[in-house]
């Protein structure tokens, strides 16, 4: 069995208080966090370059260290801010990946996160310790640093869960939208085709659209009206006991 033997310290950080070091050695702790972003009807993923070792050159999610005056999202907050210049974007935690052998460092535990944001709104810039950054088509993904790969398939079973019963894939799109364009981010998520007269119909019914006056050309086709989605609706809605559902 372990037994901890805390020792007294008198050290202080930035208004934190280690009141304890300890004898036996620690997990480090770090977030990871995956990012997707949908273009042209399709679903992509950003991914940073590393700049330092260990897997310099390689594709990874982007994250880093915990440190110990941050909360973890405020840790995820910081590391999307350094390394791609995300900011203020949908972030829900994920899962915790602690593999022992997942780090070559040390022994690290990752918390990881999964943001969604408007892609064509946040240009890739690689920052901080990531000396580049790219979007990459969920089937064009190259290969990844540390577990990243695990990762990313975890957090797209979250997102093909959730986007059923949440509407949390308005995140994607822009402010203002067609119906087809609403059905296509749906599509390009759950990998399938959805009967657009249903579709339609199921979405409307939901009366979480507000119709705007405004249209506009897809293709050769006629304008097609735009929409909005109607945020302040559905949170009083769900305080009722409604139910998202497709």
């Amino acid at each position: 069995m372990w037994e901890f033997k805390p020792k007294k310290s008198n050290s202080r950080k930035k208004g934190i208080t280690m009141a304890f070091s300890y004898e036996y050695p620690r997990a480090a702790l770090t977030v990871d966090c995956v990012v997707f972003g949908l273009d042209e009807g399709e679903l992509k993923i950003l991914l940073i370059q590393r700049g330092l070792a260990p897997f310099k050159g390689k594709w990874a999610l982007p994250g880093g260290f915990v440190r110990v005056e941050e909360t973890i999202a405020e840790a995820a907050r910081r590391e999307l801010a350094e390394e791609t210049g995300l900011e203020n974007v949908f972030l829900e935690q994920l899962f915790t990946f602690g593999t022992v052998d997942r780090d070559p460092r040390e022994r690290v535990v990752s918390v990881a996160y999964y943001a969604l944001v408007k892609l064509s709104e946040h240009p890739p810039t690689g920052a901080s310790d990531a000396s580049d950054a790219a979007w990459y088509s969920m089937d064009k993904i190259p290969a990844l640093a540390f577990d990243h790969s695990e990762i990313i398939a975890t957090a797209l079973t979250r997102l093909r869960g959730k986007v059923r019963y949440e509407p949390i894939g308005f995140e994607l799109l822009s402010e203002k939208f067609t119906l087809s364009q609403l059905q296509n981010l749906y599509e390009a998520v759950l990998q399938t085709d959805l009967d657009k007269r249903n579709f339609r119909k199921k979405i409307l019914g939901m009366k979480l659209l507000i119709p705007l006056k405004e249209r506009t050309r897809e293709g050769a086709h006629r304008p097609a009206q735009l929409f909005r989605f109607d945020a302040k609706r559905y949170s009083m809605l769900k305080k009722r006991g409604f139910n998202f559902e497709l």
